[in-house]
């Protein structure tokens, strides 16, 4: 996505089953690269994947860019 993946819109190189089909290929963006499971982004719930969605989405909430006039 070269001009950056919108808050809550899946990343185009996710398959059907939401798995990166990149992961370990050099264009493989950095951000992705770094981003690594902690019990802050995954908590320890029952569902971990469901926990990890609502804290990246948050995360994508709060860093997106401020549109003009607002």
């Amino acid at each position: 996505m070269p001009d950056g993946k919108p808050a809550g819109v899946a990343c185009i190189q996710l398959d059907e089953l939401f798995r990166c089909k990149l992961f370990g290929q050099p264009e493989r963006p950095d951000f992705c690269g770094g981003l690594q499971p902690s019990l802050e982004m995954c908590g320890d719930a029952e569902q971990p994947r469901e926990y990890a969605i609502r804290w990246l989405s948050a995360l994508e909430l709060a860093t997106q860019p401020e549109t003009p006039g607002h």
